[in-house]
């Protein structure tokens, strides 16, 4: 058992031993608890760490761990309805219906007997934790390493972003690139940069809620331009500029989120062409390019990679295919925008740690990159054959026409008139979290959708368990809809 998921178990079940005692009754000591639980005293550690953030216990150096008083609610409490008022009288557009609720979703931890098939991230079984450890030892030592680094970021890591997106001597340069903290950072920082409030900016639909609510919560209005399984829909991406006058495109042109499409070569052409007709930005969110599963055909190469003019604002991050916790991304772009960028990013956050920046630099240097790379590959593209298989055999009708080659999740089409939201409920009281497709939209779905990842959990068999599960869902769902 990973030490994350032995943490998890012994707090779950120290939680139901504080129920025996009493307000200020003292628990048994780290050792007993070791030889009690069968598990390392940094797992003790850390569970007590977690029962005393949530106020159940505390901890008294040199005296030992203690029930912590359980608070009551004061008789006389306080009336905070003025609140709805006061936010709401003279509050932003952007404040209004910011859509967050998608985004919150995919960072909830699911309780320990839940199997998720919800998560944005991977487990920690697909992280890189020795090597990043060891990148972690060896920023320390950097002399500097906690000054304040340049508000661009580190030299040496805006070179390798520039590499990284175009290829040595490629369009882009250490210059054109900015250090941000992950990607949704860099999405807020480009819709914030590019667009006022009050205006339209071109979506892909479905599309990834986070880029919804960052769009909503800066005061924009996302129009939907359909996705088929080649990416976006070019032909109609023209009309909706023509229509809106918008001067922004957000796509995701590699293995998009949630239908894990490619976007066709002929397509690829077609959106620079008509964002540079229409004298507007694309901004390129290329959050999957680490992902690719071993099987898959070469990545096309970034729409930056072929714009010489500027249209495309690009964004990179290490996030999702490290860990959680490495918030380093960069934005790249050419011309004056670079400027408009810049500044909207040092308003909102100064700069990126430079700690987390130089462990970047030593992770990405080291030789352990390309091994967790090509380690990666492998184990996502088992996890997506083991998924597929499981649903070939519960669900056949939900299999997807094509499978995708990157990424770390299924979008699955529900039988028309589905109540997606009814599934996802019953699932989880099966015990397995998915996510249903409505917040993937920006206006009313087009048909009843689930997401499930299958990166978030610690292997094939509890993928395998949790499609058993949601076929039971599947199948309370149906029987709930004929009473």
């Amino acid at each position: 058992m990973n030490d994350g998921s032995s943490v998890a178990h012994l707090v779950a079940s120290l939680r139901r031993e504080l129920d025996r005692y009493s307000d200020g009754e003292k628990l048994p000591s780290s050792r007993e608890l070791v030889a009690r639980y069968q598990v390392g005293p940094v797992t003790v550690s850390r569970a007590i760490a977690s029962l005393a953030a949530e106020g159940l216990v505390t901890s008294r150096p040199g005296a030992g761990v203690f029930k912590a008083a359980v608070r009551r609610a004061s008789d006389g409490a306080r009336d905070v309805s003025w609140q709805e008022v006061a936010l709401s009288a003279d509050a932003p557009l952007g404040s209004l219906g910011a859509g967050a609720a998608g985004v919150v979703a995919t960072l909830a931890a699911p309780p320990p007997e839940v199997i998720d098939l919800n998560g944005g991230y991977s487990h920690a079984v697909l992280q890189p934790e020795r090597a990043l450890a060891a990148a972690l030892a060896r920023a320390g030592r950097r002399p500097g390493t906690w000054s304040r680094p340049p508000v661009e970021g580190l030299a040496e890591l805006r070179d390798w972003f520039a590499r990284d997106i175009c290829g040595p001597g490629g369009l882009l340069d250490g210059a054109n690139v900015l250090i941000t903290a992950g990607g949704q950072s860099a999405l807020t920082t480009a819709l914030r940069a590019l667009a006022a409030p009050g205006s339209p900016v071109l979506v892909e639909s479905p599309t990834y809620p986070g880029m919804l609510a960052v769009a909503r919560a800066a005061g924009l209005r996302p129009v939907p331009v359909p996705v088929d399984a080649d990416g976006v829909r070019t032909d109609l991406l023209a009309d909706a500029f023509g229509a809106t006058r918008a001067r922004v495109f957000v796509c995701q042109p590699l293995f998009h989120n949630p239908t894990g499409a490619v976007l066709s070569q002929q397509r690829r052409t077609a959106v620079l062409d008509t964002a540079r007709a229409a004298g507007a930005f694309v901004v390129e969110d290329d959050f999957a390019r680490r992902l690719a599963h071993a099987d898959a055909a070469p990545s096309p190469p970034p729409l930056a990679a072929a714009d010489p003019d500027g249209v495309v604002v690009h964004v990179r991050s290490l996030t999702k295919a490290v860990a959680p916790s490495l918030r380093i991304g960069a934005l790249a772009a050419r011309g004056p925008v670079l400027e408009r960028l810049r500044a909207v990013q040092v308003v909102d956050s100064l700069f990126v740690p430079r700690p987390l920046q130089e462990t970047a630099l030593e992770l990405v240097g080291s030789p352990a990159w390309a091994g967790h790379l090509r380690a990666l590959a492998g184990a996502l593209r088992e996890r997506r054959t083991a998924l597929l298989a499981a649903l070939g055999g519960a669900l056949p009708g939900l299999l997807p026409h094509r499978p995708p080659q990157g990424g770390y999740h299924l979008w699955l089409r529900l039988p028309d008139g589905t109540d997606e939201s009814a599934v996802a409920a019953a699932a989880l009281r099966r015990g397995v979290a998915v996510t249903a497709g409505a917040p993937y939209f920006p206006a009313e779905p087009s048909a009843p959708h689930l997401r499930l990842s299958y990166a978030g959990t610690p292997g094939t068999a509890q993928l395998a368990e949790g499609v058993r599960r949601l076929a039971q869902a599947v199948r309370d769902a149906e029987t709930a809809a004929e009473r």
